[in-house]
């Protein structure tokens, strides 16, 4: 067996935001030797790295020339060059999740239409080479309003999603690949983190509930466990199951779905990576979905998936008429609560909307950690000076 720790084994890892950080936690605790790649020299996980490249994520050459200098890679981020992830499986290099299943996964039409294949439950949709296209098919009466624009490619953070309930909702969107999907009327938001080791060794995350920001399409909170009968988180898990095995990944793959009216669970998106879903784990899980994912990519043993305690986290971002060099407030008074624990990702410039930090909050009683969670957002205040 490979000796990962203390050692000359070297893993690399593409994109240098915050889920990169926390990756990094675990690789520092495991003295395994990691390095970065990433466009800015700002990137959070530059200060945590062994080593830290600065490069463009989708050139080919740079990610080649990264690739070729490590034993493993691996992801934080799905806009990465694939055909340069090829090349070094190809060459040998280790590359989880695989070039394959990235390449299922980027493109938001491909992503849908994998599920159609494998029969994995999904809302209804509709793909289009060019966003005019959409407006000849209403005009004509082949798609009706309301229905939810995706982008086919690089949206991530609510962007890239619109709900489009007249034609000039369509105004100023970009003019590329997009998909058209039929509006779900749904109770609820669920997410299930599956991990898969190399040899296959599966296991997965208590389904999680999502609360969204209204205007942004972003989560703002996440609970765990979901507060759903049984039936409907068996459910979800199922799905989530079977969604994995379709994709054969290795590493984790977030599973994002909707619970309906009449409780059906429908596959919205997948991530083949850590997520803001399972950013509780780290104190409310036995095993943090980062360790997971380490543990999976390294075919080291997973680790136990199951809740310590009833978890909420809240995600700290950008304030609305804040651009600039980031300031928090309040981050004293937030932490004279029992259990919470803020997490600050360490980006310099704020922007409205952009995610800057999370804080968690764990608690036996679930409705009072999702009642300090409110305190929490109404409290943090993520401006710039």
């Amino acid at each position: 067996m490979t000796n990962y720790f203390s050692s000359n084994f070297k893993l690399g890892i593409l994109g240098g935001g915050q889920l990169g950080k926390m990756l990094l936690y675990n690789t520092r605790k495991f003295d395994i030797y990691t390095t970065v790649l990433d466009s800015s020299n700002e990137a959070p996980s530059k200060i945590a790295s062994n080593e830290f490249h600065l490069g463009n994520l989708m050139d080919y050459d740079a990610v080649y020339n990264f690739g070729k200098q490590v034993d493993i890679l691996t992801i934080e981020i799905e806009n990465v060059n694939v055909d340069a992830l090829e090349t070094l499986e190809k060459e040998g290099i280790k590359v989880y999740p695989a070039s394959k299943t990235l390449r299922q996964i980027q493109n938001k039409a491909k992503q849908k239409l994998f599920y159609r294949d494998q029969n994995i439950p999904t809302s209804e949709f509709t793909r289009f080479a060019y966003l005019s296209e959409i407006e000849d098919t209403v005009i004509n009466g082949g798609l009706h309003f309301p229905f939810v624009w995706k982008a086919a490619q690089f949206g991530y953070d609510g962007n890239g999603v619109k709900v489009v309930r007249k034609l000039e909702d369509l105004e100023g969107l970009p003019k590329g690949e997009c998909i058209a999907e039929e509006l779900i009327p749904f109770k609820n938001e669920l997410a299930v983190i599956v991990a898969r080791s190399v040899s296959g060794e599966i296991k997965t995350y208590p389904v999680v509930e999502m609360e969204f920001h209204p205007e942004a399409n972003q989560v703002e909170y996440v609970i765990c466990p979901a507060r759903i009968p049984d039936s409907v988180a068996k459910k979800a898990e199922e799905v989530a199951l079977k969604t994995s095995k379709a994709f054969n990944h290795v590493g984790l793959l977030a599973v994002e779905m909707f619970q309906t009216e009449n409780d059906d669970i429908l596959v919205n998106e997948v991530a083949p990576r850590p997520h803001n879903s399972g950013h509780q784990t780290i104190e409310a899980s036995y095993t943090s979905q980062f360790e997971q994912h380490i543990r999976a990519i390294l075919d080291l043993p997973l680790g136990r998936t199951d809740s310590k305690v009833g978890g909420v986290m809240v995600n700290l971002v950008g304030a609305e008429g804040y651009t600039g060099n980031v300031v928090y407030q309040n981050i004293e008074n937030i932490m004279k609560l029992d259990g919470v624990t803020p997490h600050i990702y360490g980006k310099k410039q704020t922007r409205p909307f952009r995610k800057m930090g999370h804080v968690t909050i764990v608690n036996e009683d679930l409705n009072e950690a999702r009642r300090v969670a409110e305190l929490v957002k109404n409290s943090i205040k993520v401006i710039s000076e």
